[in-house]
């Protein structure tokens, strides 16, 4: 059996997205996959624990739809700062792949601050960016 590609996934409010789970089971049919889930957890006005629940309330959402797909994933909380937070995580373990999801540029922080071209810059993997729909407005 082969050993499984070993990915980095840089996501917060898209971790549990559509787009984000589809591209993941579209690599895991290609081969094997482990994948660590870090979310930079970013203070939310509505999450008094600073952004850390919703943000693994995502997590949990994903490795739960992941899991029962048969995909080994791990789930990490991150510095706030997402550049911070993958520096530290890219040092302390081994991946093959990463993986970038974001809002698209309208919303999104993280392209503002061009993330996904730092990342490929400072990493020496291949880099993979998906753009989640945003979250439905709850109007009822």
């Amino acid at each position: 059996m082969d050993a499984a590609t070993r990915l980095l996934v840089l996501a917060n409010r898209t971790a549990d997205s559509t787009e984000l789970l589809q591209q993941l089971l579209a690599r895991h049919a290609r081969g094997p996959i482990a994948v660590t889930m870090l979310a930079p957890a970013v203070w939310e006005v509505q999450d008094p624990h600073g952004g850390t629940e919703s943000a693994w309330r995502r997590l949990r959402a994903a490795k739960r739809a992941l899991q029962a797909d048969g995909i080994e994933v791990s789930c990490v909380i991150g510095d706030p700062d997402p550049m911070t937070a993958f520096e530290r995580e890219w040092q302390r373990g081994h991946y093959d792949e990463i993986i970038i999801s974001t809002l698209p540029r309208y919303l999104s922080r993280w392209l503002h601050i061009d993330l996904p071209h730092r990342i490929r810059k400072a990493a020496d993997v291949p880099v993979t960016h998906v753009i989640a729909s945003p979250e439905p407005v709850n109007t009822g």
